[in-house]
């Protein structure tokens, strides 16, 4: 495969965004933390994040609070190096109420593929248990599970 390294084209920036998605959906904020620069700057919502260290302990507090989360990212557009992304997870609280979180994001990378800033838009939508739609055991989505577009979101 070419290297995911800017500038994108349609089939780099596609796996791009797969690899993402394949990260987050470990839930291991140590590996996710790797793809971004020693000093990346993130707004998440209205958190401000820079750096490794603070990455890490963003997402080790987020999945703590968001249970059993699955994730499905979508290219929306890209030029050179940056790749802006659609997405949606699903998450219950530590009280079984699930959630459907809905975003997009906004990436800029260095010329290593490393993701440098990232900005993140993000809502969230109270569902029923059974409105869910994201049912692969926990970890990477399987290739035959339906895409954002498919699935009408």
């Amino acid at each position: 495969m070419t290297a995911l390294i800017p500038p994108f084209t349609h089939d780099t920036a596609v796996a791009k965004v797969r690899l993402a998605e394949d990260g987050w959906n470990s839930r291991d904020p140590n590996r996710v933390s790797l793809v971004y620069t020693p000093d990346s700057q993130w707004r998440n919502r209205a958190e401000f994040v820079t750096g490794r260290e603070a990455i890490v302990a963003f997402l080790t507090r987020k999945w703590a609070k968001e249970l059993d989360y699955r994730l499905i990212k979508e290219l929306w557009a890209f030029t050179g190096e940056r790749i802006a992304v659609r997405f949606a997870y699903e998450w219950h609280d530590d009280s079984g109420n699930w959630f459907r979180s809905f975003g997009n994001e906004n990436w800029e990378f260095d010329d290593a593929g490393l993701m440098r800033r990232r900005f993140a838009c993000i809502n969230d939508l109270p569902i029923r248990e059974s409105e869910r739609r994201f049912h692969w055991p926990l970890g990477r989505r399987p290739d035959d599970h339906p895409s954002l577009s498919d699935l009408g979101l």
